[in-house]
């Protein structure tokens, strides 16, 4: 997960202000912000501050527990047990194509509401250690150690993955 801090943060699709694209990051909290990257793959993220005010977590990577054969499917990719899982989920494009995140559908989604086409929930899952580290895949402000991962996690994204 990356933190986006609004206005004040040059990173964040917020930075200029409130548009018709980014209204969702302006709140309430808990709603699915999706957007189009590299004309090609979509990104996730929740809105996560109170009404008006602007910020944004980027679902980055998930450990695929359930819904194996479906993910893989809708990567378009052959998995042989758990060691390929992490082609299903690690990285934002391969999270959205892996459960179908697209704008149309899920842009707005209410993430807290079972009812919706996502949802997001506590299981009581307990990690042992969250290590934060500077965030991944951007130019600006990308030194800021807004990137949270678990700790020696197979599943964390990118090349700077969480391992103390």
């Amino acid at each position: 997960m990356e933190a986006y801090l609004g206005e004040e943060d040059p990173a964040a699709h917020t930075f200029s202000g409130q548009t018709l694209r980014n209204a969702v990051l302006f709140g309430p909290p808990g709603h699915a912000y999706v957007y189009f990257i590299y004309g090609n793959y979509y990104c996730l993220n929740v809105s996560c501050e109170p009404e008006g005010k602007a910020g944004g977590v980027l679902f980055r990577a998930l450990e695929p527990l359930s819904g194996i054969e479906q993910m893989a499917k809708a990567r378009g990719v052959a998995v042989n047990g758990p060691k390929d899982w992490r082609k299903l989920t690690s990285g934002p494009g391969r999270l959205c194509t892996a459960f179908g995140v697209t704008r149309d559908r899920d842009n707005g989604v209410d993430l807290t509401s079972q009812a919706g086409s996502l949802w997001i929930g506590d299981d009581g899952y307990q990690t042992k250690a969250i290590l934060m580290t500077p965030r991944i895949g951007i130019t600006k402000a990308a030194h800021l150690p807004l990137r949270y991962v678990l700790d020696g996690n197979p599943y964390v994204s990118g090349t700077k993955a969480g391992k103390s």
